[in-house]
């Protein structure tokens, strides 16, 4: 099998000839460039050359193109920084109140900033290696950590708590959740073979079980339906220990849950087997400070754990960090053809 065939049976719950593997590198792919991650971030041929650099360095089945967690937000007016060592971060909301969110447009992907130079990005590296490796698009965040950049997560949450004004929360939710399935459809357009959201805000290190099952899961599951509907393939990432949600973050129908270290494998499989691909789990602090030797010994224990009857593609839980040492990336992929080869 090539990458590309690789990929997709594991995300059909077909068995591969072996365990793809991901890698969430774009902060190191813009490290290695030697110059200001700013400028990389800002501009999609430079993003692209990027992560054709790494693809070419440590060949791996996925690539996941993005340029942090601000992208949406920005585009829809949040203040941004962008930083030279570091992914930009969104920095003052739009909105004030809940009750301004009838102002808010919806940006066009083609045109607004940054999201133009993210599917810039997308069209080079589809033209330049799309027949050779899985380009997954990150559509940014999901409905529910968007939403807490538009307004501030602090007043979110706040008015979440309190239940006042939940139907100007949902209506905040639709928003964000317009913002990310418009964007998601550019991504596919521009040569993406899937596309992706963060929630880290949805999951039970920031927020209730409950409250995850009355917001943030509800607007998950419609965007996966929406964009299941037009056969795109979306993989849902929640930071975090999500066993607690576990059932209902499978039951956003999302083809692939991103997992990270703080999930426990065994529940998360049992619970998933047959229903969803799981993506991860591998601590990006061991990918950072640790040696090769104990990331290996660490996706051993992952594919041992996730990889019976497919549906897993190893991959670090969360984004790397930007100085995470090339022995670590290296050793992260080779275990996959080491230990992640299913028997004939």
């Amino acid at each position: 099998m090539n990458a590309i065939e690789r990929v997709q049976a594991a995300i059909d719950l077909r068995r591969p000839d072996r365990v793809p593997v991901d890698l969430h590198n774009f902060q190191p792919a813009a490290f290695a460039m030697g110059g200001s991650m700013a400028e990389v971030f800002q501009h999609g041929e430079l993003l692209a050359e990027a992560m054709l650099q790494a693809w070419r360095e440590f060949g791996h089945d996925m690539i996941l193109l993005e340029n942090g967690t601000a992208c949406n937000a920005q585009a829809c007016g949040v203040q941004v920084l962008y930083r030279d060592d570091a992914a930009p971060v969104a920095h003052i909301p739009v909105i004030e109140s809940l009750e301004e969110v009838d102002r808010l447009a919806v940006p066009d992907p083609y045109t607004t900033f940054p999201m133009c130079e993210i599917l810039k990005a997308t069209r080079i590296l589809a033209r330049e290696i799309g027949d050779k490796v899985w380009i997954c698009g990150r559509a940014d965040q999901g409905p529910m950590d968007l939403a807490s950049q538009l307004i501030g997560m602090q007043t979110l949450m706040l008015e979440i708590a309190t239940g006042e004004k939940a139907d100007l929360v949902h209506r905040l939710l639709d928003y964000a959740r317009t913002v990310s399935t418009r964007y998601a459809f550019a991504l596919i357009e521009s040569g993406a073979r899937s596309t992706s959201i963060g929630e880290p805000v949805a999951g039970p290190d920031v927020m209730s079980p409950r409250h995850y099952r009355k917001y943030a899961q509800p607007q998950e599951k419609k965007m996966v339906e929406d964009l299941k509907a037009a056969g795109i393939i979306l993989h849902n990432h929640i930071c975090g220990n999500t066993i607690p949600i576990i059932n209902d973050f499978i039951a956003t129908g999302a083809q692939v849950l991103e997992i990270d270290h703080k999930t426990d494998m065994r529940k998360a499989k049992a619970a998933g087997r047959g229903k969803t691909c799981f993506l991860g789990p591998i601590n990006t602090s061991l990918l950072a400070t640790g040696t090769p030797s104990e990331v290996e010994d660490a996706c051993r224990e992952a594919i041992a754990l996730m990889a019976p009857d497919s549906g897993f593609i190893l991959g670090p839980g969360c984004a790397l960090g930007s100085e995470t040492p090339a022995e670590n990336i290296h050793a992260l992929v080779e275990s996959a053809k080491k230990y992640g080869v299913y028997p004939d």
